[in-house]
């Protein structure tokens, strides 16, 4: 598959030469606890997965992938994970994207206000056809040089435009290097793969999404897509350099830590499937839910206060999963409601909920500066209720859980992911599955055996 292409003498070659020399090292050092966390995300993103074919746009994706996205040679075939049937690689990691994005529930690190793992999983698995040998400790490798690669890109991206763009418009570099990676691709290939990555990538307004939610999500279906194009693209001699956000001058700091800082084991694990941004305040709900044995009819109004981007989520009545996701109003009334938030209630059932609807009118949000000053490095939030009965409780600043401050157990982690899956697949295979979270670990464990358990037929 690979054609040479030819060496260009240009200001960026060092710059590149560094990201090349990290993302094409097949024995990329990475540091124990870095591998285990990536483990943990790998099984959380397939849980995800798992629960999102239940909802609409998984559906009209996976179906949408088969009538256009054939693919014309075996060779670059790859099966959707929990369907089973076969696509093109590009197909198969947009399938899947797009609908992890949408039930949202999949990791992400602050600094680069978005996600990597919806995107690189599903890459990850549409090249698995090709490479059965992988074993577990090469794939979590490939996967960690991907977050580190497209965590950088994002961070160039923000730091040098004004707009708010979504993941898809940098987690495809991430996908692009873990191609040649994985391909084994030279330096050139590489240059030219993130260059058509991000020359394609979608510059779509996250902002806008949030605004009026759609099906769009965070854009990560197209970050998949074009990633593994671009990948694909540049090892048949296809140009597409530079890459501004990996080689320009300016975008150098942002570079300069690669294989030193290791991102990755600070990416989050949501506890729940909407956006990040509502978590602390459903966070600090939770705990006065706890603290006080709050229940729905004794409040009658909640101040959640917040940051500008957590303020502007939808403010009314989902009437679809997408705006529940982006709903802060809805997620705190669940939460109260209900003292969980899960994929049931955002799904369409959930919807339904008249108790919740009748909680929503009561609650307000506005943004305060100092958690403004958090944002992105976290998102936090504090909430004031006030009783029926006049007397008023505080939550005091509550952060997001499940990252950086507030981690969640294992068991916690695992408890979400059984959630997510229940009624997906069968109580036997979600064991296998997060089983898989240790074994990835193993030498004599392969990509392959994790594959096996994630069509179909791995079923038991």
């Amino acid at each position: 598959m690979n054609r040479p292409l030819s060496p260009i003498a240009r200001p960026g070659a060092e710059q590149i030469a560094r990201i090349a020399g990290f993302a094409l090292d097949r024995e990329l050092a990475v540091p124990e606890h870095v591998m285990r966390h990536a483990a943990t995300l790998l099984i959380d993103t397939l849980g995800v997965a798992a629960g999102a074919t239940r909802l609409k746009v998984g559906k009209i994706a996976r179906d949408y992938a088969v009538d256009f996205h054939g693919a014309g040679a075996g060779r670059y075939a790859a099966p959707m994970l929990f369907d089973g049937r076969v696509v093109s690689m590009p197909g198969a990691a947009w399938a899947l994207a797009t609908q992890i994005d949408n039930l949202d529930g999949h990791d992400g690190y602050y600094p680069t206000k978005g996600h990597i793992g919806c995107a690189v999983v599903p890459a990850l698995f549409a090249y698995a056809e090709r490479h059965p040998e992988l074993t577990g400790p090469q794939a979590l490798r490939a996967m960690v040089m991907a977050y580190e690669v497209a965590t950088r890109a994002a961070l160039a991206l923000h730091g040098t435009v004004s707009d708010y763009h979504t993941s898809g418009a940098w987690n495809g570099l991430g996908v692009a290097a873990l191609g040649c990676h994985l391909e084994n691709a030279g330096t050139e290939v590489l240059r030219h793969a993130l260059g058509i990555a991000e020359y394609h990538g979608p510059r779509s307004q996250m902002m806008r999404e949030i605004d009026n939610p759609t099906m769009l999500h965070d854009g990560s279906g197209m970050g998949a897509l074009v990633g593994v194009n671009a990948a694909l693209l540049a090892m048949r001699g296809f140009t597409g350099a530079p890459a501004i956000t990996a080689e320009a001058p300016e975008v150098a700091v942002y570079w300069e830590d690669l294989g030193a800082e290791w991102t990755v084991a600070e990416n989050y694990i949501k506890p729940y499937p909407s956006c990040r941004w509502g978590h602390p305040a459903v966070d600090a709900m939770r705990k006065l839910r706890e603290e006080h044995g709050l229940t729905a009819d004794q409040v009658a109004s909640v101040e959640v206060r917040t940051f500008d981007e957590a303020a502007r989520l939808y403010a009314g009545m989902p009437e679809t999963t997408t705006q529940a996701q982006y709903s802060l109003h809805y997620v705190v009334a669940v939460m109260l409601q209900h003292g969980t938030l899960a994929p049931r209630h955002v799904a369409d059932e959930g919807l339904d909920d008249a108790d919740v609807a009748a909680i929503i009118p009561r609650i307000t949000a506005v943004a305060t500066e100092k958690h403004n000053a958090r944002f992105p490095a976290g998102r936090w939030s504090d909430i004031e209720v006030t009783l029926r009965d006049g007397r008023k409780l505080h939550s005091s600043d509550v952060p997001a859980s499940g990252g950086p401050g507030a981690w969640r157990t294992d068991a916690e982690v695992e408890a979400k992911f059984h959630d997510f899956c229940e009624g997906v697949l069968s109580p036997a295979r979600i064991r296998a599955i997060w089983a898989m979270r240790d074994a990835m670990l193993d030498e004599t464990v392969t990509l392959a055996d994790l594959a096996r358990l994630v069509t179909p037929e791995g079923d038991a």
